[in-house]
């Protein structure tokens, strides 16, 4: 699973709310921390990730973009959870091609049922 964010702590806050596995019917999580958009389309192009993480406040490259760029890109794009600022960000979320959305600020219980649904319907699909 890659988690990108340029924020250390965002990515620690993710990585505690799901912690190694989502929920006791889904696999246990390896988790692919990058901080950089260069250092994530590299994750996507060498493949083999369930879900894909994107923080949508990450500076310069947010999530946002990077999401609606797999998706256009890749034919067979893994899931993709976007972290929001805000409700209003809906409209950019549903832009974006992200397959869930979970708002700032993050609640342990949120995340990981989010991140377990997204891999079951991946696993299913």
């Amino acid at each position: 699973m890659v988690l990108y964010s340029d924020d250390a702590e965002t990515r620690l806050s993710v990585r505690r709310a799901v912690g190694r596995r989502a929920s006791r019917d889904t696999p246990t999580i390896e988790w692919v921390e990058v901080a950089t958009s260069e250092a994530m389309l590299a994750a996507v192009a060498a493949g083999g990730n369930a879900l894909l993480v994107l923080d949508g406040e990450t500076a310069k490259v947010g999530g946002f973009g990077l999401a609606r760029e797999v998706k256009d890109t890749y034919f067979d794009a893994p899931p993709i959870l976007l972290l929001v600022a805000r409700p209003q960000d809906a409209w950019i979320a549903a832009w974006s091609q992200a397959d869930a959305t979970v708002p700032y600020p993050l609640k342990p219980m949120e995340v990981a049922d989010t991140v377990a649904g997204l891999l079951r319907a991946h696993a299913g699909a």
